[in-house]
Order: structure tokens, then sequence, then C-alpha cells
């Protein structure tokens, strides 16, 4: 058995008193295990943390749930890109806005007789395809172009213009009416200029790259402003932060 030894004294008189008591030895008091009110603490403390986890679990599933829900309504209120164009691609096969859902899309409007801005602002488009492309996590980004001017871009024409931008690169056309159509569902602006001598003649029209999830809804636009890094960071962010959308 281990001793312990205090000494009590007055300092003052001298006197000093010596007591000895028993202390329990170091590897007992180490060895005791926790007796079966404490396991129960343990375990009731484990459900409890167990519960409120799934409880905090569930809140935020709803809480994603009805921001998404609140999402797609704000997307839809946007009204833009809500139609379900039909047109003909630069090969003459129809296509339609069901052909591009489940796809990124990048959508640009003008027309292969625009002297400077159109090509400016495909090159752009498509060199940010291509620098997403490079990035193996990110899925393909389609590129289409839609022209604003169909009695001259019919299809030889757009397939002659598009090869020069990018290999995915879609081009799109239609009656003068189907055109309109496709131009109203993204509140796009065109109008054709008087025509010279020559018959030539300009459209104005806007100036817009359109980023399209694929739920088909329109996300993001990028104006003349916007170069071709800041499209790129653009669109890897949304793609990064992208959920399917439910429209129920």
């Amino acid at each position: 058995m281990l001793v312990s030894r205090c000494i009590v004294g007055n300092v003052r008189g001298g006197l000093l008193k010596t007591c000895t008591h028993p202390q329990r030895p170091l590897h007992r008091l180490l060895s005791r295990a926790p007796g079966p009110a404490l396991r129960t603490r343990v375990a009731g403390s484990l459900l409890v943390g167990g519960g409120l986890l799934a409880a905090w679990w569930w809140v935020d599933s709803e809480k994603r749930q009805q921001q998404r829900r609140r999402r797609v309504e704000q997307l839809k209120q946007v009204s833009l890109g809500q139609g379900t164009f039909s047109l003909l691609d630069h090969g003459g096969r129809r296509r339609t806005k069901a052909d591009f859902l489940g796809r990124w899309v990048l959508l640009y409007f003008g027309f292969t007789h625009c002297p400077d801005i159109c090509p400016e602002e495909l090159d752009k488009l498509c060199g940010a395809v291509a620098a997403l492309e490079r990035d193996a996590t990110l899925p393909p980004v389609q590129p289409l172009f839609v022209t604003v001017d169909p009695e001259r871009d019919d299809p030889p024409a757009l397939a002659r213009y598009v090869r020069d931008f990018h290999p995915r690169l879609i081009g799109l056309t239609g009656t003068p009416e189907e055109v309109k159509r496709a131009g109203r569902d993204y509140r796009v602006y065109a109008s054709a200029g008087p025509k010279d001598e020559d018959g030539d003649y300009i459209v104005d029209h806007t100036i817009l790259i359109y980023l399209i999830s694929p739920d088909g809804l329109f996300l993001d636009y990028y104006n003349r402003m916007k170069d071709q890094d800041q499209i790129v960071d653009s669109v890897r962010n949304h793609i990064k932060n992208y959920e399917p959308l439910d429209p129920d």
C-alpha cells in the first residue's frame, strides 16, 4: 500500500506533526471502466446529436428545394428564350430548341454580311468555347449562331461562314417569320437598313451573347464590354454551381 505523508506545524512554536494516510495505487485509478450511468449518458448524447444532425439535414434540403423552385419561377418570369424555335441548320436539317436540351449553349444573333462586329463577337464566343473545352472537368458548351438576315443567309451561306470560327459552331436560319419568332423569344432587335446601289445593306441588331442552361432557360448574357476571359470565368462558375431545375 502506498503511503503519503503530510507535515503540519507551527512555525513560531517549532512544533511539527506528521501524519500518514493510505493512497490508492495509480494503476487502479487509471484502469477503472466507466459505469453504466456514464455509458447511458454517452449513448443518449449520441442519439440526441444524431437526431439534431438529421433534422438540420432535412431543413437544409427543404430550404434548397424552395430556393430552386423560386429560381425556376424567377427565370421563367424573365421570359427570355421561353419559345420553342424551329429553324434549319447550315446542313439543311430542321432543328428545334428541344434538340439542345441537356446541353450548355452560348448563343449569338447576327448575319454573315456583317463587316466587323459579328466576326469579332463570334471569335470571342468560339474562343470561350475552346477555352472551356480544355478543362476536362467541364461538359462541352454548344456554340450557336442564328442569323437575323434570312433573305441572304441560307444554309449554304451559313455553312461557308461558320467553318471559319469553330468546328462545332451551328448556324441556324429559316423563313423570315421563323427567324423573327426566334429573335423575339430572346428580345432581339433586328432591322435591315436601306440598300445601296449594289443591293447590299446592313442589319442593325442586338449585340449580345446568351448563356442557356441544360434546362433550356436563359441564365446570363455578355455584351461587347465582356472579353473572352470574363465569359469563360462566368460560364465556368455557372456550370460549377448548376443544379438541374425541376419545372414542377
